[in-house]
């Protein structure tokens, strides 16, 4: 692991104090998820009037940003996201905020390679403790950030669990200022009750999972009700190399579902690169040597996720056409949240020994009072492919479950019309026809 080293030994000063150390036309990283700064943020945003073209790199706000509330005319201060949130998304709507497209797994190269400068990091983590702040759980490329910031501020909190893994942890040697934080309670990510169309696609999931299986669970009601669903399912010696650490993971271990004895990376540990969810999910995580909490390059990569057998990667999206692309993370040109580790995990899966990687999706939604299909024959106009149909395995609606490994186009426009609503299918299949998607008189059931 690379060190950073500070000019000058570590001081403590107030936010407004390290809020003036900020300059016109700096690039700030304020790291992410419950690890973005908050006295420091309110901080800055009081005298955000006062700066010019300043531009903060963020992932997935779970806070309103003083920074941003304090400007709303967005003529001060302009966010990139490497993964957005619900805020960051309205933020995006507002043109005050754009996206960084990356494969969350490269996020750490990034920053070593393509990312420049970093003027100032202010990332929040535990107040010092034998030469280190500990970080919690959020790993991803934040050690990276720290490696190429010309300045890093920490801004301490006592409500950040203690977590173990490389990369966890800032030791004070690298640190230039330090602030004393707030200590709030930190913001929790909502876990909706599972719809019935959730369960239908989460019980047709669980029929495909088998013992020793090694599971990625994605963010969203779908994987988390495959969770609700594993717990009396009877599958034996479960285990877990992840990105994100959900509130679904959690209950399962607590049940003592989860084992990790027939993994071939880190046997018996839960491997993750970040968490969010409830508070008992924070405390499941706090001092527990279970957990490993490492870097997204090492939880993302491909090569790696591979070596454990039976990888199960299972992730949602939002449109597929009839070829098998799913376009996860816009709609049309109205950015809603980033590739994230989908298009890595669903690689990994693959070449696991016995691995299988589902994506998953209701078959409709609703738009101004009307119902279509999210299964279509092109995709919205400006819509982003995040895994594409070269990848593509498992697709999973509550009305079935299609391999698409092996098919044809015409055998998956056919496959892919059978699990579609029934009220969109026979649109489906002449949209098919007419345009030789599927050619007449040959049979592709």
């Amino acid at each position: 692991m690379k060190m950073r080293q500070a000019a000058t030994p570590a001081k403590t000063v107030s936010a407004a104090e390290a809020a003036g150390l900020v300059q016109s036309g700096m690039w700030l990283d304020y790291a992410g998820t419950f690890n973005q700064p908050d006295v420091f943020d309110h901080a800055l945003g009081a005298r955000i009037t006062e700066l010019s073209d300043l531009k903060i790199r963020s992932t997935l706000s779970m806070r309103p940003r003083a920074v941003m509330e304090n400007d709303p005319d967005g003529r001060h201060v302009y966010m990139l996201s490497l993964h957005m949130g619900a805020y960051d998304r309205q933020l995006h709507d507002k043109g005050r905020c754009g996206y960084i497209p990356l494969n969350l797994g490269e996020g750490s190269d990034f920053y070593r390679r393509f990312i420049d400068p970093v003027d100032i990091l202010i990332v929040k983590a535990r107040p010092l403790a034998n030469g280190f702040f500990n970080m919690g759980p959020t790993n991803v490329w934040i050690r990276a950030a720290i490696e190429r910031a010309r300045m890093v501020i920490v801004e301490t909190c006592t409500t950040i669990p203690h977590v173990y893994g490389e990369g966890t942890g800032i030791h004070i040697s690298e640190v230039d200022y330090i602030i004393e934080g707030d200590n709030a309670p930190l913001p929790e990510l909502p876990n909706p009750t599972p719809t019935a169309v959730d369960s239908a696609v989460a019980r047709l999931i669980i029929g495909e999972i088998e013992d020793g299986a090694c599971l990625q669970i994605g963010i969203g009601g779908m994987p988390n009700a495959v969770c609700s669903l594993l717990a009396n399912a009877g599958i034996r010696d479960l285990g877990v190399h992840t990105e994100m650490m959900t509130d679904g993971i959690a209950d399962l271990y607590r049940a003592g579902l989860i084992t990790g004895a027939r993994k071939k990376l880190d046997p018996g540990k839960i491997v993750y690169t970040f968490a969010a969810g409830s508070k008992a999910l924070y405390d499941t995580l706090d001092h527990n040597p279970d957990m490993l909490c490492c870097p997204v390059d090492y939880t993302n990569a491909p090569h790696l996720i591979m070596q454990n057998p039976r990888t199960t990667a299972i992730n949602s999206t939002t449109q597929i056409d009839l070829t098998g692309q799913a376009a996860s993370e816009s709609d049309g040109n109205r950015h809603l949240t980033g590739t994230g580790g989908q298009a890595q995990f669903v690689r990994g899966a693959y070449a696991s020994d016995g691995g299988k990687s589902f994506i998953c999706l209701p078959s409709t939604y609703d738009r101004k009072a009307e119902r279509r299909s999210r299964i279509v024959f092109n995709l919205t106009e400006g819509n982003i492919v995040t895994t594409t149909r070269a990848d593509m395995m498992y697709v999973v609606t509550e009305y079935g479950i299609v391999n698409l490994k092996g098919k044809s186009v015409p055998e998956r426009a056919r496959a892919l019309i059978d699990i579609a609503h029934p009220d969109f299918r026979e649109e489906l299949e002449q949209q098919a026809y007419a345009n030789r998607l599927i050619p007449h008189g040959f049979t592709f059931a």
